[in-house]
C-alpha cells in the first residue's frame, strides 16, 4: 500500500508574503494589504493557555512599543479560535505574573486559524512536531511586503526576543545604509562595507582607508553611530 506524503508549503526569502483575510482579537485584517509602508513581525504560536506560549505573549506584549518605535507591527497566529483567544488574554492579564511582567495587556492582534489554512500557507504547521499545532514560526515582512526573513522554534522552545529586535534592527540598517552586519552585530557596532566589485575598487579601498578598516580588499568595516542606527 503506498503512502502519500503531505507535501507542505514553505515561503522563501524574498518571497511576497502570502495574502490572507483573517478574524483577530482585534478586528478583521487583510494581510499584508493593511500593514503597507510598515515592517511586520507575523507569528505563531502552539496554542492558548499553555506556558510557554504565554511567557512569550507577556514578553511580546512588553516589547510592543519598542516594535511599534521601529515602524514595526506584530500581528500573532495560532490555530485555536477567538473566544479561547479573548479569554487567554484576558487571563494573562488578571492573573499572570512572570518576570516581573503583569497587567500585561495584549494590544495587538491574534488571528483564529482553526481550520490551519493560514499555517499551512506559511509552513507552519510541521507534522514532523505535530500535525495539529502550529510550530514556533517568526516571519519579518518588510513594507514592500516581501518575506526578509524567518525562524523556526520547536513547541519545546521559547524565542529569543533580543534576537527578534536585533534582526530587525539589522535589516533595517542594512537597507538603510547599504552595509552588511557582522557576526553578532548590535547597534553601535561597526558594519561591514561591500565588498568590493571591481579591482579598481579594491586597489582604492586600500590606498584610502580613512573611513575603513580594511583586514584585506575583500574585508572591510566602518564605524555606523547608534544614533544613525535608531533613527525614526
Amino acid at each position: 500500500m503506498e503512502t502519500q506524503e503531505l507535501v507542505l508549503s514553505m515561503p522563501r526569502i524574498g518571497d511576497k508574503a502570502p495574502e490572507f483575510k483573517a478574524v483577530t482579537t482585534q478586528g478583521d485584517i487583510n494581510f499584508p494589504a493593511d500593514y503597507k509602508d510598515k515592517w511586520v513581525i507575523l507569528f505563531s504560536h502552539p496554542a492558548d493557555f499553555t506556558p510557554v506560549c504565554t511567557s512569550e505573549f507577556m514578553t511580546f506584549a512588553k516589547m510592543e512599543p519598542e516594535f511599534n518605535a521601529l515602524n514595526c507591527r506584530l500581528v500573532g497566529l495560532s490555530i485555536d479560535g477567538l473566544y479561547s483567544h479573548i479569554a487567554w488574554l484576558r487571563t494573562i492579564k488578571e492573573k499572570i505574573e512572570f518576570k516581573g511582567m503583569k497587567n500585561m495587556e495584549v494590544k495587538f492582534p491574534l488571528i483564529e486559524d482553526i481550520t490551519m489554512e493560514i499555517a499551512k500557507k506559511y509552513g507552519m504547521i510541521q507534522p514532523g512536531e505535530s500535525s495539529t499545532k502550529a510550530v514556533r514560526a517568526v516571519f519579518f515582512i518588510d513594507p514592500k511586503g516581501l518575506i526578509r526573513a524567518m525562524i523556526y522554534y520547536p513547541l519545546s522552545t521559547g524565542r529569543n526576543f533580543g534576537e527578534i529586535k536585533r534582526a530587525l534592527i539589522a535589516m533595517q540598517t542594512a537597507d538603510r545604509y547599504s552595509i552588511a552586519t557582522p557576526v553578532d552585530w548590535q547597534p553601535g557596532d561597526d558594519v561591514i562595507v561591500p565588498t568590493a566589485g571591481s579591482c579598481g575598487v579594491a586597489k582604492e579601498r586600500m590606498d584610502h582607508k580613512e573611513e575603513m578598516t580594511c583586514a584585506d580588499w575583500f574585508f572591510c568595516t566602518k564605524p555606523l553611530a547608534i544614533e544613525k542606527v535608531l533613527v525614526k
